[in-house]
């Protein structure tokens, strides 16, 4: 390589939970560097999530780290050509990668949901992940199930 490894940002935790995850979840969901309201969206959209799950005793933060985890993928497929065919070939995934992969799975996935705010679409998708279902945890599901088509295809890993 040319040049060097560019240095990892830190990134400094939320001021409500003290939490680096929250903060870079929010870093993901902010448009035109308006973190503000990002924050305002994240904070509500957990307020709303926990009033939907009354009997559930875990907290709100719980609940969408819960959620988090539902829809971490672990595996995906990377397209590699060798001699003239191109396959589809299952890597797995490094820790950091499957953490951003989930975060813009979920914000993806609750922009495109039918509701008023973008506070109750979050809310929503956090609901729905938390119980293993909706869109981001589909988009896992279908992951998994094509990396396991492809597994024959594993020894062409690079």
């Amino acid at each position: 390589m040319r040049k060097a490894k560019p240095k990892k940002r830190v990134v400094l935790p939320d001021p409500v939970f003290n939490d680096v995850r929250v903060s870079k979840f929010v870093n993901h969901l902010m448009y035109d560097g308006k973190k503000n309201i990002a924050y305002t969206i994240f904070y509500s959209a957990l307020e709303i999530a926990k009033s939907k799950l009354p009997n559930e005793e875990k907290s709100a933060l719980e609940i969408w780290k819960k959620a988090l985890e539902n829809i971490t993928p672990q595996v995906e497929v990377k397209s590699r050509r060798v001699g003239g065919a191109t396959f589809q070939v299952p890597t797995e995934i490094r820790p950091d990668r499957k953490e951003s992969i989930s975060m813009k799975n979920l914000i993806i996935y609750s922009r495109k949901r039918g509701g008023k705010t973008m506070a109750d679409k979050l809310a929503a998708e956090i609901v729905d992940a938390f119980n293993e279902q909706g869109g981001a945890f589909k988009r896992k599901e279908d992951m998994h199930k094509m990396a396991e088509a492809n597994r024959a295809f594993a020894h062409f890993r690079f």
